[in-house]
């Protein structure tokens, strides 16, 4: 008889949380990582409300600052500001949220083991989640992933800058296929640019012009470090045999915003489901159908943006586009298309130069 129900490789977000439901619902559970936490990962931190709304306890002790406000502008150039009803996303720090994130996960009774490099071949249990984020080994080894896109990113910390509280600034288009980005935490200011892979070269020089526009002292950088954003296709294997990814290590990264919070936390609780129930294999179908959506029109964004930014930028500021954006980052609409009225038309809009762009 297996030593454990399901063992979980990686304890980020995406396994930390898959651990915590299945042990919740009284499986054994092993939740193992190479890592002693607490340990920090390279992430901008933000925590959209849709992303939130996702797991079965509040993020409150990790939280430290609540956006409600969008400053976004286009390539160093024209700008709108809006901001929303109500909290779009919450600033937090890798280091203490995945280690939050893990403390759940024992306390819901999974075993954890920290500091351990393993090969999940050889591990006694009836379910593997391969859960080790975009450069992790567990998905290769289980027969999992591949034919993967990756963009790049890099960041770093600066000292608190008080304008920035509440407030996510975006620079959509200073780099190709991408944005850079300021996003407020307790007691400094994270900054950082993610674009296609071939903009690695330029990562450090638009970083530092991100800085200097918004008025950071680009020199009192931090923690600089760069990072891979794990995007899948259609040829990635997310289920083999009694073993699934999921996660950055399945790129679920969102193509268009570089965001995989929200999808490590739902291919979580899309794995416990079928194990649960006894049905590894639905869980492939289950991503497509509530992941899908949002990465298809993620692609099409980035399209759109790459190859019309003017005509996509006049689009993404209107009032309106601005009230379905809401409406996604706070979980009330679950992909672009399900949009109605006037916020449907501008999705449509927006679907339409994404259309022409490829």
């Amino acid at each position: 008889m297996p030593t454990h129900d399901v063992a979980v490789v990686g304890a980020g977000p995406a396994g930390s949380t898959a651990a915590y439901r299945l042990a919740r619902a009284g499986a054994r559970v092993l939740l193992v990582d190479k890592a002693t936490f607490p340990r920090d990962k390279p992430c901008g931190g933000g925590v959209t409300l849709r992303a939130a709304h996702l797991l079965p306890f509040p993020l409150d002790p990790v939280v430290e600052d609540v956006v409600d406000r969008v400053d976004c502008r286009l390539d160093f150039g024209p700008r709108f500001a809006r901001r929303a009803r109500e909290p779009l996303a919450y600033m937090t720090q890798r280091r203490r949220l995945d280690h939050f994130l893990l403390e759940q996960a024992e306390a819901a009774g999974a075993e954890v083991r920290q500091g351990v490099d393993l090969d999940p071949r050889e591990l006694d249990t009836g379910f593997v989640v391969a859960a080790d984020g975009c450069n992790g080994t567990a998905a290769q080894r289980l027969g999992l992933g591949g034919a993967i896109v990756h963009g790049v990113a890099l960041e770093a910390n600066y000292p608190h800058d008080a304008r920035f509280a509440g407030t996510m600034a975006l620079d959509i288009g200073c780099i190709r296929g991408g944005y850079g980005w300021v996003f407020p935490k307790g007691n400094h200011v994270n900054v950082g640019v993610g674009g296609n892979a071939s903009e690695g070269p330029k990562l450090r020089h638009v970083l530092r012009r991100v800085c200097e526009s918004y008025g950071v002292d680009p020199d009192a950088a931090t923690e600089t470090r760069g990072y891979r954003l794990p995007m899948r296709t259609a040829e990635t294997v997310l289920v083999h045999g009694n073993a699934a990814a999921i996660g950055d290590a399945a790129g679920l990264v969102d193509p268009f915003s570089g965001d995989g919070m929200y999808e490590a936390f739902l291919s979580a609780q899309l794995v416990a489901e079928a194990i649960l129930a006894g049905d590894l294999p639905s869980y492939a179908g289950a991503v497509e159908r509530r992941i899908g959506p949002l990465a298809s029109a993620g692609w099409g964004a980035k399209r759109a943006f790459e190859r019309y930014p003017r005509t996509t930028f006049a689009l993404a500021r209107l009032p309106i586009t601005f009230r379905a954006l809401e409406k996604l980052l706070r979980g009330e609409l679950s992909h672009p298309g399900a949009a109605h009225g006037l916020e449907r038309g501008a999705m449509r809009l927006i679907d339409a130069v994404s259309r022409a762009a490829s």
